[in-house]
């Protein structure tokens, strides 16, 4: 007897058996991430005491930690669910970029298509995290170190060399696209992919020349676009979400909603809403959009129909939410995360 996603009828049914299958098959599948590497750094410090010189806190230094951000989470993310990843983008010729490769190349991903560009910083978002003795830690302040500014023509095209290298050998492409000048809708206009995947936080709208598949944008980035509220009205969704698919020329366009879930909108057919998967209060949503594209691009890569790999997307992005600081969801986590479905 094939079993079937718990609240799910009838043709929106989902069979785990099936989400089990293309889970144990990521391994076979090369993603090429075009993107913005951003490095997230946390440092964490034990309060002290407040200092005389201003009402602020000062921390005893405990540790610092650096972890792939943006566009490099994505990767790293895919990394984690066993994939073979290709990372193609800019990088500055820093401390961070440098951090940023040596952190892949430890992994053994191949960062060939990582580019180091002299004269301009990593994009890092420096996060103070402060704590009392035995109490949890808590973000106090928030650092952010930008890109120095758009960069070379010379740069683009070797980026874009890259990425033609990289996309001709892969199952599938994904492109996060934080603003930080790795990624132009100009770039992706000639780049032909088997399937090919798009996060852009500010500029979504922009890339409807280009050839994609899917796009997966956050409910907030959806009212951006259009200068409108969506909250409870479901109607109003819908027509983003339909206006959205028809401007990209999209296949599927998958609308996440953090504690409401997400919404699936394929062509000629109706939305399919998909519940949250676990506890509805995140513990940390930095960095979720990257897990969800990233397995969504996988399951799509590995054969996956789009509510299939939307259900997985959905599973995890349930489990990193429920992780601190910016996180990853493992193929083993997936997995078992299905396996628990299937036997409630």
């Amino acid at each position: 007897m094939t079993v079937r996603e718990k609240g799910q009828r009838g043709a929106d049914a989902v069979d785990l058996s099936r989400l089990l299958e293309l889970i144990a098959s990521f391994p076979r599948q090369t993603i090429t991430v075009i993107g913005d590497f951003v490095v997230d750094e946390y440092v964490t410090g034990e309060i002290s005491r407040v200092s005389r010189e201003a009402p602020v806190l000062i921390l005893r230094h405990q540790k610092t930690e650096i972890v792939p951000g943006g566009g490099a989470n994505a990767a790293n993310n895919l990394v984690e669910l066993g994939a073979r990843v290709l990372p193609v983008g800019a990088v500055g010729d820093d401390i961070a970029g440098h951090a940023l490769i040596d952190y892949f190349h430890g992994r053994n991903v191949n960062v060939s298509g990582m580019i180091r560009v002299r004269g301009t910083n990593t994009t890092t978002k420096t996060r103070f995290l402060a704590r009392w003795s035995h109490t949890a830690r808590q973000q106090v302040l928030r650092v952010d170190r930008e890109a120095s500014g758009p960069l070379s023509e010379s740069v683009m095209k070797e980026i874009g060399k890259k990425a033609r290298a990289c996309v001709a050998k892969s199952d599938g492409l994904l492109v996060s696209d934080y603003g930080a000048g790795s990624v132009t809708p100009e770039l992706l206009k000639s780049m032909k992919a088997k399937v090919a995947t798009l996060d852009s936080r500010y500029r979504l709208l922009d890339y409807g020349s280009a050839r994609f598949t899917a796009a997966t944008p956050n409910e907030p980035e959806l009212e951006a676009l259009y200068h409108a509220q969506i909250g409870d009205d479901e109607k109003q969704l819908e027509m983003l979400g339909q206006r959205t698919l028809r401007a990209l020329g999209l296949q599927a366009l998958l609308v996440t909603r953090g504690k409401d879930g997400m919404v699936l909108f394929e062509r000629a057919k109706p939305p399919h809403r998909i519940a949250v998967h676990g506890a509805k209060d995140a513990v940390d949503v930095t960095g979720a959009g990257d897990t969800v594209i990233a397995v969504f691009t996988l399951g799509l890569a590995a054969g996956a129909s789009f509510v299939e790999a939307a259900h997985l997307a959905n599973y995890g992005g349930g489990i990193v939410v429920m992780k601190r600081g910016t996180a990853t969801v493992s193929r083993a986590e997936l997995e078992a995360a299905v396996r628990g479905e299937a036997s409630s």
